[in-house]
C-alpha cells in the first residue's frame, strides 16, 4: 500500500506541475496582439475613490479603481475593494514598479509585483492592488489591439453566461430575502434569472452565527434556518437553483451538520462554510455530503488554489478575479481547475469594473458553470458611475463587444464628486 500512495503522490505531482506550466503564460491571442501594437509606456498611476458619505438604497459604494495612464495617450482601468486607505497605501508601495513599464507585458510585470509583495501574507491590499493593476494592463491591451478582452483570452468559449442571484443583505426593489423570499424568487424567475444565492446560516430571524459565534448549531437553529428555503421550495419547486453561503463563519462540525441537513433541499452548492486555511478540514466535508463544494473568493494565486485541487477540497471553484491576482490569474485558475475536472463560478459581488472583468474571463472557459450577479448592484449602484452596464436577458450576460473590458466612467461622477481622482506617481 505505501508503494502504491508514493507513486499516487508522484503522480499527483508531476500533473500538478505540467498543469501550471500549460498555466504559466499569455494566451495565444493576446501575446499576438502585445507583439502587434507599438511599445508604450505607463506614464501615471492613479486611484478613484468614492464619497464616503455616499449612499445608494442605504449601500455605499466601497471600490478603489487604479487608472494607468501611457505615452500613447490609452488609460486603463482596474478595480479593486472593499477598503480603500490600505490599497491607497499599497498602490504607493508598488506604483514606481509600474512606472516606466509597458503595458502590455503583463506576465512579466505581474511576476515581478508578486516577488515584491510577498514579504507581506499574500491575499491582503498588496494582491488586490496587484489585481487592479493587472486588469488595467489587460484594459489597455484591448484598447490598442482594438479588441474586447475575451477575444485576448482565446475567444468564446461561452456565447452567453448563466447567472444567479446573490442576496448578502443588498435589496431587491426594498424586498430582502428573509421577508419575501417568494417574491423574490417569483421576480427572478419573471426575468429570466434562474438561481439564488441565500445566507440564512448569519443573516435573518434565525442568525445562528450570531449566537454561538460558528462553534455550535442547535437542532432547532439547524431546523429553522431552512424556512427561506422550504418556502421557496414551495412556492416555485424545483424551478430554481439554490446556493447557500455559510461566509466561512463555521467550523467543521457545524459545517457537517448544516451540509446534511440542507441535503434533501437540491442546493446547487455550499459555499464557504469555513475559512480556506485548513483544506484537509475541506476535504473531510467534501467526503461527507452530497452537496457540491464550493471555494473559494478568500484565496489569491494559482499556488494556493492547487492546493485546494490536489487536497480534493472543492467541486465548483470560485474566485474574485480583483482579489485572486486578475484577469491573468482567474484564467491560470479556471485552466488549472479544468485538469481536475473542475468547474469555475466567478464571484462578483464587488464594483462594476469587476463585473465587467468577470464577464470576459468567464466567456473565454470551457469549464465555466456559473456566475454571480447582483441585481441591486447592476441596476441601481453601477449605472451611476459606468455607461452601458451588461445586465441579464433570460437570465444570462455577454461582455461587452468594445474594446478592452469595456467601462466607460459617467463624467457626471467626477464632475459632482461622487467619484474623486487621487495622483499616485508620475513619470
Amino acid at each position: 500500500m505505501e508503494s502504491q500512495a508514493i507513486s499516487r503522490r508522484g503522480f499527483l505531482g508531476r500533473a500538478g506541475a505540467g498543469a501550471l506550466a500549460l498555466a504559466a503564460s499569455l494566451p495565444k491571442a493576446a501575446q499576438a496582439a502585445a507583439d502587434a501594437v507599438r511599445p508604450m509606456k505607463i506614464t501615471k498611476v492613479e486611484a478613484v475613490r468614492f464619497r464616503r458619505d455616499l449612499r445608494i438604497q442605504g449601500i455605499a459604494p466601497n471600490w478603489t479603481w487604479v487608472r494607468l495612464h501611457t505615452d500613447s495617450g490609452l488609460v486603463g482601468t482596474g478595480e479593486s475593494y472593499p477598503t480603500h486607505e490600505s490599497h491607497l497605501g499599497a498602490l504607493k508601495e508598488i506604483a514606481t514598479m509600474v512606472l516606466g513599464k509597458d503595458p502590455t507585458v503583463i506576465e512579466r510585470l505581474w511576476q515581478d509585483i508578486l516577488y515584491r509583495i510577498s514579504y507581506q501574507p499574500v491575499g491582503g491590499a498588496e494582491m488586490r492592488m496587484l489585481a487592479a493593476v493587472n486588469i488595467a494592463q489587460w484594459d489597455i491591451l484591448g484598447k490598442a489591439a482594438g479588441l474586447p478582452v475575451y477575444k485576448l483570452l482565446g475567444g468564446k468559449a461561452q456565447d452567453k453566461l448563466l447567472v444567479y442571484n446573490t442576496m448578502n443583505g443588498w435589496p431587491i426593489n426594498g424586498m430582502r430575502e428573509h421577508d419575501e423570499p417568494e417574491k423574490i424568487t417569483e421576480f427572478l424567475l419573471k426575468r429570466g434569472v434562474k438561481g439564488i444565492k441565500l445566507y440564512p446560516y448569519d443573516r435573518g430571524p434565525v442568525n445562528a452565527y450570531a449566537r454561538h459565534g460558528g462553534t455550535l448549531i442547535t437542532q432547532a437553529e439547524l431546523r429553522d434556518s431552512l424556512d427561506p428555503i422550504q418556502r421557496i421550495r414551495k412556492t416555485v419547486g424545483l424551478e430554481i437553483e439554490i446556493a447557500v453561503d455559510l461566509s466561512s463563519k463555521w467550523n467543521l462540525p457545524c459545517a457537517m451538520q448544516i451540509a446534511k441537513s440542507l441535503e434533501p433541499h437540491g442546493i446547487l452548492y455550499l459555499e464557504d462554510a469555513m475559512l480556506p486555511d485548513n483544506l484537509e478540514a475541506y476535504a473531510s466535508l467534501a467526503r461527507e455530503t452530497s452537496i457540491p463544494i464550493c471555494i473559494s473568493e478568500r484565496l489569491a494565486t494559482r499556488f494556493r488554489f492547487r492546493e485546494m485541487f490536489e487536497a480534493r477540497a472543492v467541486d465548483v471553484v470560485m474566485y474574485d478575479v480583483t482579489w485572486c491576482g486578475g484577469i491573468s490569474e482567474a484564467k491560470k485558475i479556471s485552466d488549472l481547475a479544468d485538469t481536475y475536472k473542475i468547474p469555475t463560478s466567478p464571484h462578483t459581488g464587488g464594483g462594476p469594473i469587476l463585473w465587467f472583468a468577470s464577464m470576459h474571463v468567464a466567456s473565454s472557459l470551457t469549464n465555466f458553470y456559473i456566475m454571480e450577479s447582483v441585481y441591486h448592484l447592476y441596476n441601481d449602484v453601477y449605472p451611476h458611475f459606468v455607461k452601458d452596464v451588461p445586465v441579464p436577458v433570460n437570465g444570462y450576460v455577454t461582455p461587452p463587444e468594445v474594446p478592452g473590458v469595456g467601462v466607460e466612467l459617467r463624467e457626471e461622477a467626477l464632475r459632482s464628486g461622487d467619484a474623486v481622482v487621487e495622483a499616485i506617481a508620475t513619470l
